[in-house]
């Protein structure tokens, strides 16, 4: 059942493994890759719990020895405490450049540990396991690694590929609930920048994918397929790449207004942003009204928020909201962009946006 999805980078390509049991055959695949029989394991206190230890039994059946430094769960360990706690015990663990590093665990660790392995000793391999299904179809692929900043989510980073990503579609049976729709957040985002089919197929079939594991290995394996062809066609965000940020204009300001808290999680931000991306389209007259219908249709059928009053307690206002925004990576010489929708599939960048159209599609939302 293991789906192979390849990212064709040049002398950066690496394959992306998607399917059940591979935490279980962690050491056949990252075994070709070592010079020397020994790796590094990053994780967080309640993944190390689920999957460390199966993950380094695996790694002892094939004669790979390991340390793990277990860190704290959660989006505050996405800080430069951390970074540097992290860099300083790979350090002490004697990690070379041809070493691998693994992260084990859901974005934060994808992205902390992946910005640790782009400076330590400017740059050692590293390999990603993610846990969620926001990592599986998201953070772990393609090479955006970083931390946040009081100022802003992901301020702080670099591009850095990983060795390899194995995306074990088993171990998203730990998560909670609500965990496993957040990232169904991202899920969806595929095929609404892109792929009026993916969505259509997931209206079908999304309510299913807790139980069907042929059903999850697809979806998965074709969000990955997606973010690979833009990854490979535009690296480092230049252009098209941008299309993957559909949702977190919108997304980010709101986790930044929670506190990064567990108010919202990334995946409902992402979600709640790709319904007022498809309002705001509406209104401005690029798609139909249908269009961002279906949306909060499908979000409510899968039990998830659509609307800026799905968040539980107090948010700042329009002006503070629009205000937050401004501080995302999106931002280019002062003007907020925004992914923006013809249609279902059809996704593109903008900055033309009427700011009073902006307020209005907030207004409506609360």
């Amino acid at each position: 059942m293991t789906r192979t999805v390849h990212v064709p980078l040049g002398d950066r390509a690496y394959d992306v493994l998607i399917g059940p049991g591979l935490i279980g055959t962690a050491g056949t695949q990252i075994a070709p890759l070592l010079r020397r029989p020994r790796v590094a394991i990053v994780t967080d206190e309640n993944v190390a719990k689920l999957h460390l230890a199966p993950l380094q039994d695996a790694l002892r059946q094939k004669g790979i020895t390991s340390e793990a430094l277990i860190l704290p769960a959660g989006e505050a360990t996405k800080s430069w405490p951390n970074l540097t706690r992290c860099v300083e015990w790979l350090l002490e663990q004697k990690v070379e450049r041809r070493d691998i590093v693994i992260a084990l665990g859901g974005g934060v660790i994808g992205d902390l540990v992946g910005f640790a392995a782009a400076i330590l000793r400017r740059g050692v391999r590293f390999v990603q396991m993610p846990t969620s299904l926001l990592a599986q179809v998201d953070s772990s692929v393609g090479g955006k690694t970083g931390i946040n900043s009081a100022h802003g989510k992901n301020l702080i980073g670099a591009f850095h590929q990983p060795a390899l990503v194995l995306a074990d579609t088993q171990v998203l049976d730990t998560l909670t609930p609500r965990d496993f729709l957040a990232g169904y957040g991202e899920v969806m985002k595929y095929g609404l920048l892109g792929d009026a089919d993916f969505f259509g197929w997931l209206e079908l079939n999304a309510t299913q994918l807790r139980i069907d594991m042929d059903a999850r290995v697809h979806a998965v394996a074709h969000s990955v397929a997606m973010k690979a062809g833009i990854v490979e066609r535009d690296e480092t965000e230049q252009g098209e790449r941008a299309l993957l940020n559909l949702g977190h204009t919108f997304g980010h300001a709101l986790e930044a207004a929670t506190g990064y808290s567990d108010r919202l999680l990334h995946g409902e931000g992402v979600a709640i942003g790709c319904a007022l991306a498809f309002e705001l389209s509406a209104r401005m007259g690029l798609c139909s009204q249908e269009d961002p219908s279906r949306v909060g249709a499908h979000l409510t059928a899968m039990g998830m928020p659509s609307r800026l009053s799905d968040i539980p307690g107090d948010l700042p206002d329009d002006e503070a909201l629009i205000g937050l925004m401004g501080q995302d990576k999106k931002v280019v010489d002062g003007k907020l962009r925004f992914i923006l929708a013809r249609g279902i599939g059809d996704a593109f960048v903008t900055e033309d946006v009427p700011a009073g159209d902006l307020r209005a599609v907030l207004a409506a939302s609360r």
